[in-house]
């Protein structure tokens, strides 16, 4: 698998776990939802040991940007909130920092 596909995927398993966490303490959903929150975490951090790259921090910090963008994406699609113009421009800072970090690993 490449490291793009790695990272989105690890992003939409974090953000599910974390929302299953977010629905049962702040929406009052069942206790019941935090069972595939805890599994969608396990195959998060799966997805991330699974990147090809000698250092966890960095593998880290690169994914970060997938992370915000993924958010982002979330907050539309599930959460039916419009980012604003400023979100776009903040994930898209963040995507270009995560760029130069893959990037740049590659020429150490």
């Amino acid at each position: 698998m490449t490291t793009a596909v790695l990272y989105l995927f690890a992003a939409l398993a974090e953000i599910a776990g974390c929302f299953a966490f977010w629905a049962w303490w702040r929406l009052d959903k069942s206790v019941l939802w935090l069972i595939p929150g805890v599994a969608s975490l396990i195959l998060f951090a799966g997805a991330l040991a699974l990147v090809e790259q000698a250092a966890a921090g960095r593998t880290f910090a690169a994914y970060g940007g997938v992370y915000i963008v993924a958010s982002l994406a979330w907050l539309w699609g599930v959460e039916g909130v419009r980012p604003a113009l400023t979100d776009w421009v903040g994930a898209g800072l963040c995507l270009a920092g995560a760029t130069v970090i893959l990037t740049g690993a590659t020429r150490v």
